[in-house]
């Protein structure tokens, strides 16, 4: 909006010309967000309280997490104001691009409303029904799936690219739109897996959008993809400014969750998160370095596939307890310990995402 407003007046006077780049525009994102986040926030959680949207917390997991009972959850409301409202302000409107990575959000935000909305304001144990829930996300993911598909601006759509080989992509042709659905469903579920600890989640969110402000500017860039010898997309580079808006609103809900925290994401903060990532993925094909840069949401799900994988067949457990945060607490590590370690390993992932740019 404020580009809209402001870029034109460079007629009138040159310090307006600053709106046109995109760096600007994301620092300045960033910064808004996180400051909807300090300014909302307190209104937010104290609005939950009133509301007693308080977090059950499972029996059989690790003792020292039942103090947190009744902490006020859907947090991720906060979230999506600052993040879409900074977007909204920063982003140049006219790119498709930001309307599908922002709808994306919003769709998946809005079934872990549902989620939560149903489990702890009208007290449905289950919530939103498994197959409703899964439902509401592959739907979304097919429009997005779809959108691409059928985007006739890009001459890559069913591309997927192979990071450390240059130039060689895979067609997947009609399989693309099965394939979107298994990254943006799969990227979902496994922040909602991660977000068990104080901060965990919405700091590894934080460090995966700051890599990935990277990737996405130099792939959006004609000067720096020709140059690193990447796949060009244009319109892409505006995405930038989403991933500014994305650190902003993590750095701004942290200030909150971290360990004690005082309102955590919920439903609706977790499955838009891993919503947004998925979908910055496919929309400019790092949807293989998003495996990488987000390697701990990986491995968090996948323990607990595999947890409940051996549990049916053997009837033994692998890890002491599922998603694997929980087994670190299990063996002995203080929660603050997991999550800052789970954190410098998200760092480590992130960093490895960025080493394909020159790795080629």
């Amino acid at each position: 909006m404020l580009y809209h407003l402001l870029f034109p007046l460079r007629e009138y006077n040159s310090v307006f010309n600053v709106f046109r780049y995109i760096t600007f525009r994301t620092a300045s994102a960033t910064l808004t967000a996180l400051l909807i986040s300090f300014v909302f926030g307190p209104m937010v959680i104290r609005k939950l309280r009133e509301l007693k949207v308080g977090q059950h917390i499972r029996e059989d997991g690790p003792r020292t997490h039942l103090s947190k009972a009744g902490t006020p959850t859907m947090g991720g409301v906060l979230i999506l104001i600052a993040l879409l409202g900074s977007t909204l302000l920063w982003q140049d409107l006219t790119n498709l691009y930001t309307w599908v990575v922002a709808g994306s959000t919003l769709g998946f935000g809005a079934v872990g409303f549902c989620d939560d909305y149903l489990k702890l304001v009208k007290k449905r144990s289950e919530g939103l029904k498994p197959r409703y829930k899964l439902g509401g996300q592959l739907a979304i993911a097919l429009v997005v799936g779809m959108l691409l598909y059928f985007n006739p601006m890009d001459r890559y759509n069913t591309m997927l690219s192979i990071p450390f080989l240059k130039a060689y992509f895979i067609d997947l042709s009609w399989f693309y739109v099965p394939f979107v659905m298994l990254v943006l469903v799969g990227s979902s579920n496994a922040v909602n897996l991660t977000d068990g600890l104080d901060g965990l989640a919405i700091g590894l969110v934080g460090i995966a959008a700051s890599a990935n402000a990277v990737l996405v500017y130099v792939g959006g860039n004609k000067v720096f993809s020709d140059y690193l010898q990447l796949l060009f997309l244009p319109g892409t580079g505006e995405l930038t400014v989403f991933c500014g808006s994305l650190v902003g609103a993590s750095l701004g809900f942290l200030w909150f969750n971290s360990h004690p925290a005082e309102v955590f994401m919920g439903d609706v903060g977790s499955l838009s998160l891993g919503g947004a990532l998925g979908t910055l993925a496919v929309l400019t094909k790092h949807e293989i370095i998003l495996v990488i840069i987000g390697g701990i949401f990986v491995a968090e799900a996948l323990s607990v596939i595999f947890q409940v994988a051996s549990f049916k067949s053997r009837g033994k457990r692998i890890f002491r307890m599922a998603p694997i945060h929980h087994h670190f607490e299990q063996v002995g590590w203080a929660e603050s310990k997991v999550i800052v370690r789970f954190w410098i390993m998200g760092m480590i992932l992130a960093l490895m995402g960025l080493s394909t740019l020159k790795v080629r």
